[in-house]
């Protein structure tokens, strides 16, 4: 797994580079500063190595609350940029702190779902990790940072079924009940102008090919550019020129599938189904049922990002800010997954103890 996780690392470090346009001679700027946030990010994972993942659990409750201060103060005194208000900063770098929510939330899950070692959890429980989800899933979601708010949500949903939480016809025909009746209010007040034009835009790219619809267009050219062996690395027209938007982080799918083609796609999503299916096989032989639980919550967020930048990257979902998890640009990001690896490694090394 470690071996996969840095050859995926490695593979994003090696696009950001070609995609940032400092293989043609421009500023190394954004590979540089990914590669320290790799360097930073191993010592991140040896450290969550070192510490037993019970131990960590059992604080988890002093995470979340030093969490919650954290993006209570992202909201007041954050760097604004794009619109969003998202960073603290930090000298030379500057943090996201919602990439580091999914992680906190897996450890506090995890912990409250121990307990009831047979049967489902029961309502108060559920009620429990819903409050618990919805403060933080609420403060990312104001900066704003809609599709981490999102990830939050799926770590939860996937964490109280492995739970043991039962799906039923009548509780899943309730919430899509809910949604329909909520969805018109969500849609006129709970979404802001650009990500109404995103889902527009994603039914009918066409609509606004130069404005809202022209970044779903171009990651599609992109990527049907590559043919089945790619134009070659560092060769990519699309990125190179720039037509492709934020190829260095959104999309940088894309431009691998322009640069690699099919077989570099190919490589590179076996290498995720292995670490996903490693990860699956870790859980399953977990010494106990918070290993388990913490396991399927960090796996659940990292294969729902895979999962859906892949698929937005080929123009099959609407455009949003999600990244590809190990590969786009991203300090952040690139720390917290690898914090999220170290806590899975953690767990299976741990599995013979007592």
């Amino acid at each position: 797994m470690i071996a996969a996780v840095l050859v995926l690392a490695g593979t994003g470090l090696a696009m950001i580079y070609s995609a940032s346009g400092a293989a043609a001679g421009g500023s190394p700027r954004l590979f540089v500063t990914q590669l320290n946030a790799l360097a930073l990010g191993l010592l991140v994972l040896l450290a969550c190595l070192l510490i037993d993942y019970r131990t960590l659990a059992e604080t988890s409750h002093l995470l979340y609350l030093l969490l919650l201060l954290v993006l209570l103060y992202v909201l007041v005194f954050g760097a604004a940029r794009g619109g969003a208000r998202r960073w603290i900063p930090l000298g030379v770098v500057n943090l996201q702190p919602s990439e580091f929510a999914k992680i906190v939330i897996a450890l506090v899950l995890a912990r409250l779902f121990e307990e009831p070692l047979r049967g489902t959890p029961s309502t108060q429980e559920l009620a429990t990790a819903g409050g618990l989800v919805l403060v933080p899933m609420a403060l990312i979601a104001r900066q704003p940072d809609l599709g981490t708010a999102v990830t939050l949500s799926v770590v939860a949903f996937a964490m109280a079924y492995l739970a043991g939480m039962r799906l039923r016809l009548r509780l899943i025909g309730i919430m899509v009940l809910v949604a329909l009746v909520a969805a018109p209010v969500v849609w006129r007040y709970g979404l802001r102008d650009y990500q109404r034009s995103r889902i527009v835009t994603f039914l009918d790219p066409e609509r606004d090919p130069r404005g809202a619809g022209y970044q779903q267009i171009q990651a599609r050219i992109t990527v049907g550019s590559g043919g089945a062996l790619g134009k070659g690395y560092t060769n990519g027209t699309q990125g190179q020129l720039r037509f492709l938007p934020v190829a260095t982080t959104d999309f940088i799918f894309s431009a691998l599938a322009e640069e690699l083609g099919f077989v570099g796609v190919a490589a590179v999503l076996g290498l995720y189904l292995f670490v996903i299916f490693r990860a699956i096989q870790t859980a399953r032989v977990a010494r106990d049922r918070l290993g388990a639980l913490l396991v399927g919550g960090v796996l659940s967020g990292f294969a729902f990002q895979v999962v859906y930048n892949v698929t937005m990257s080929a123009g099959m979902a609407p455009v949003k800010g999600l990244t590809l998890p190990l590969m786009s640009y991203g300090g952040s990001a690139l720390i917290a997954t690898m914090a999220g690896f170290g806590l899975i490694i953690n767990v299976r090394m741990r599995r013979f103890t007592n």
